[in-house]
């Protein structure tokens, strides 16, 4: 047993030795430490989903824990960043360092730490705008440790299918960028469209989203609509050729800091008469998106089909009655008519601003 236990001891030795001869360059290089008890730094959110509107305020919760052992660290930084709808890219939004504090690009003072604790690296952004909404990360860094969470800011609002006077499948990605902001609202997303979806919009002509994926919502399957044995859902185009490919749009909007107002007038307008109309009451004519806004968030009915700022023709509906949209509650559409009938009325805008 003994020479057995001098033998092993010999052995070992031997091997050590060989290591240290085959790896003696390994001082040259760092040490790595392996801490079994796991990361000095975390970091986690209370909160994954904050739903505001727009023109209201919003907290993203952010807390990241450290080490107690570990040495307070005047450098550690935290860092917000807003991810695109498409994952491809992040945009800063604001970054902290001790003292040094610094908000980016559209959120430069709208945006500041809650500073609810030590440990506390939660966001605020006051008066939200439509192009706030989505994912946001919060990044922790402190020194080689470096820990993120991504937060969702949902909006209140509505989703509304969109085409221009020139008709269906006429807007590549940029014009139906353009069309939305034009309407007061944005491109939709994908998860907007699938809440609208869930909802009842049911709509059977493809339109972009925010992801550059083109896709429509269907709620009764029938034959024009991919097929009438098919299963409801949102029929996905893929993404497609920003520059080339054509379709309709879906928008997005939420509330106003405002007034939609249909404009009592002795007499029906063209459409020049209308715009004129509203600017002698103080107002604007008003866009698509806010007519849906009303309609949707206020419960705005009213009978009489009025000019938009577009040069179409629509009146919302929330109470289904007979010669008014007698089935559902809806925006109904009348087309995009002669801007010189006098035929309509006019739906007006007046903003608080």
């Amino acid at each position: 047993m003994t020479f057995l236990l001098f033998f092993l001891l010999v052995l070992s030795k031997s091997r050590a030795d060989s290591f240290e001869e085959a790896y003696s360059d390994l001082e040259h290089y760092r040490t790595i430490y392996i801490s079994e008890n796991g990361p000095r730094l975390s970091v986690d959110t209370a909160q994954p989903k904050v739903i505001s509107q727009r023109g209201g305020n919003a907290t993203l919760q952010c807390k990241f824990n450290q080490d107690p052992s570990s040495p307070p660290n005047p450098k550690l930084r935290i860092k917000w960043t807003k991810l695109t709808s498409d994952y491809l890219k992040e945009i800063d939004v604001f970054v902290a360092m001790g003292f040094h504090k610094k908000s980016y690009g559209r959120f430069h003072g709208r945006v500041h730490l809650q500073d609810a604790g030590k440990n506390d690296a939660s966001l605020v952004i006051t008066d939200i705008t439509l192009e706030d909404y989505g994912k946001y990360k919060c990044e922790i860094i402190d020194g080689l440790e470096d820990d993120t969470v991504v937060v969702s800011l949902d909006l209140q609002g509505i989703v509304f299918p969109y085409f221009p006077r020139l008709g269906r499948y006429n807007l590549n990605f940029a014009d139906a960028e353009k069309a939305c902001r034009d309407q007061d609202a944005i491109v939709a997303s994908f998860d907007q469209l699938y809440d609208a979806w869930r909802d009842g919009l049911d709509w059977c002509n493809a339109g972009w989203l925010s992801d550059g994926s083109v896709q429509y919502p269907i709620t009764k399957p029938r034959e024009p609509c991919g097929g009438k044995n098919t299963i409801p859902g949102v029929r996905n185009y893929g993404m497609r050729d920003k520059q080339k490919e054509r379709y309709d749009v879906f928008c997005f909007t939420s509330n106003y800091k405002g007034r939609f107002y249909y404009l009592i007038h002795p007499f029906k307008l063209t459409y020049d008469e209308a715009v004129r109309a509203c600017q002698k009451d103080g107002a604007k004519i008003a866009k698509v998106g806010q007519m849906y806004a009303a309609w949707k968030l206020q419960g705005y009915d009213r009978c009489d089909a009025g000019w938009l700022a577009d040069g179409s023709v629509r009146y919302p509906i929330s109470r289904p009655r007979r010669h008014c949209s007698p089935t559902e509650a809806a925006v109904r559409f009348s087309g995009f008519p002669d801007k010189k009938h006098k035929l309509y009325g006019v739906y007006c805008y007046k903003s608080d601003n």
